[in-house]
């Protein structure tokens, strides 16, 4: 079996040497790539349990590289690591040895006969041992979240336990990643055909249809123990509600919103709304790029049953449509309209209709004008407007037509 590698150097160059090298060796082998320099330090969460070798660039051979070799290799279970150095000497050889490393090379003069063949050897001194540790006892504790055993998922913490699921965080042998791990409480041939399990399962099928850099990556779903579960993409760097206690200036605020417009044009195109638009639903990435999640109040636009038929509203009052507070039907246009509310908030830090209970937010937002924007924020009143009319006809008929009026009014930042 060829092995699973991953490489992390700076270099886009340097990694394209070594996937080189590596698919010479083993046509079919795994590769995962990770910008050392852009990316930044492994999650210290993080034991790449997923993979048989780990190649490290040390591209400046400074310090902070034997450093992050010296770290990596003293987490639990770490794979062997490979060090790629500038060059070799005795004392580049002692520090490595010292810090952990398996095998060292130059990486200017790599010979693939020997790279390859301490790879190979690597790799199959680690299944050996991963062999060995999963026949222990203790190994099938790493696996169990609450009640449940998920085989290939390794628990790390909890995160948030709720009433319909516990979100626990988790390290992906599958995706070879720290992911979100939501864990559904009821257990599906008991409570067969019941709401809070089928929008479990939407919650899947709606996301996994999309592929976007501003949608929520999913990774897995699966049946364990007659528990449900999806592993979704993991944001270190948390949600929008921390960068909305600041206001934005207007070309971050822009940026934001197309990033998130784009995304409901994804959405919409295969025929789903959001229908939760909120920061705590808006995620951030390390390179400043966001992505929507959550869509547990999602569902299918040709579905005839609506979950809202028992008149209960889903929702959060603050960004919530007109139609969709007074539990009328919903379509695109109305998740436009929850994103005029981010946005309003993006520029202002304030939201644009407050109230002392949940009904006196909804009565606003379709009963009140549409509240102003700052004056160096006011050139974009009339998006505003638009986004926050109250009578869907009159705002954007879609994302895509919001993502023009965005373009027309020059390029955003793309990043905070």
């Amino acid at each position: 079996m060829a092995p699973r590698i991953l490489v992390i150097a700076a270099s886009a160059d340097f990694r394209r040497l070594l996937r080189l090298h590596l698919e010479t060796a083993w046509p079919d082998v795994e590769i995962a790539e990770r910008d050392g320099g852009r990316d930044g330090p492994l999650a210290a969460e993080f034991t790449a349990a997923a993979f048989d070798v780990v190649l490290l660039d040390a591209e400046a051979g400074s310090n902070s590289d034997f450093d992050a070799l010296r770290e990596y290799t003293s987490r639990p279970q770490f794979p062997p690591v490979i060090f790629l150095v500038p060059e070799l000497n005795a004392e580049v050889m002692r520090r490595a040895v010292q810090a952990g490393a398996e095998h060292f090379f130059a990486r200017d003069r790599l010979d693939h006969r020997q790279f390859s063949g301490a790879i190979g050897e690597a790799a199959r001194q680690r299944k050996r041992l991963r062999a060995v540790f999963k026949s222990q006892p203790e190994a099938a504790r790493m696996y169990r979240f609450g009640d449940v055993t998920i085989k290939g998922e390794r628990f790390i913490r909890v995160i948030q336990a709720g009433k319909l699921c516990t979100v626990f965080l988790a390290e992906s042998e599958r995706a070879g990643d720290l992911v979100v791990l939501k864990v559904f409480h009821e257990v599906p041939d008991v409570k067969e055909g019941s709401l809070s399990f089928d929008r479990f399962l939407q919650e899947y099928e709606v996301v996994s249809k999309v592929e976007h850099p501003n949608v929520v990556r999913i990774h897995d779903l699966g049946i364990a123990d007659d528990h449900a579960y999806i592993a979704m993409e993991y944001f270190p760097h948390g949600d929008l509600r921390e960068r909305l206690k600041r206001p934005m200036d207007p070309p971050q605020a822009l940026g934001y919103l197309r990033q998130m417009a784009c995304a409901l044009e994804a959405i919409h195109a295969v025929g789903v709304l959001h229908r939760d638009l909120k920061p705590g639903n808006v995620m951030l990435r390390r390179d400043g790029s966001i992505a929507l999640i959550d869509f547990g109040l999602a569902k299918q636009l040709e579905l005839e049953a609506d979950i809202t038929a028992t008149g209960e509203i889903f929702g959060t009052p603050y960004y919530m449509s007109p139609e969709q507070g007074h539990g009328h039907g919903c379509d695109e246009r109305s998740d436009i309209y929850s994103l005029g509310a981010l946005f309003f908030e993006l520029c202002t830090g304030e939201k644009p209709f407050l109230g002392r209970t949940p009904m006196e937010v909804i009565y606003k937002h379709a009963q009140e004008s549409v509240p102003m924007l700052p004056p160096d924020s006011g050139h974009l009143q009339p998006l505003v407007e638009r986004m926050l009319a109250k009578a869907p006809a009159k705002r954007f008929q879609s994302a895509t037509a919001l993502i023009g009026a965005i373009d027309s009014l020059g390029s955003p930042a793309a990043s905070p």
